[in-house]
């Protein structure tokens, strides 16, 4: 999978992407979410929270057969407002299980460098994200 991106074009996106909500935390689907999460926080100025759920490893093969808690959640997001961001979306069923662990915010919305979410920066065939090395 080459660098079909640079970190600036991203980063480009980044910036111009408009929200219609304003949050009350980030959370990031660690491990994929966190460099994502970690932008949109300089941008946004609101604290970061980590989801540890797992499906893949790291040549994005399928772990287990569906997505697993992989360390019990340990922030408060009842009655919250959260931007829930993703690297990569494929199937939804990473953003699917994290919406349903997080059911009793107030509102979930998603974000996606690549892929099919609430909010994304490209939804395109897959590409290497130039902060991986």
């Amino acid at each position: 999978m080459p660098y079909d991106k640079t970190f600036a074009e991203v980063l480009e996106r980044f910036r111009n992407i408009q929200f219609s909500e304003s949050f009350d935390i980030i959370v990031a689907i660690a491990n994929g979410g966190i460099i994502p999460a970690a932008i949109l926080n300089q941008r946004l100025d609101i604290g970061i929270q980590l989801l540890k759920i797992n499906l893949r490893d790291p040549n994005q093969k399928p772990r287990y057969n569906s997505p697993q808690l992989i360390a019990p959640i340990d922030f408060d997001y009842k009655d919250k407002t959260i931007l829930l961001v993703e690297d990569r979306v494929k199937t939804g069923a990473s953003l699917a299980f994290a919406c349903k662990l997080l059911e009793d915010a107030k509102l979930v919305k998603t974000f996606a460098v690549n892929g099919k979410a609430d909010y994304s920066l490209y939804d395109e065939d897959c590409f290497k994200f130039p902060w991986l090395l």
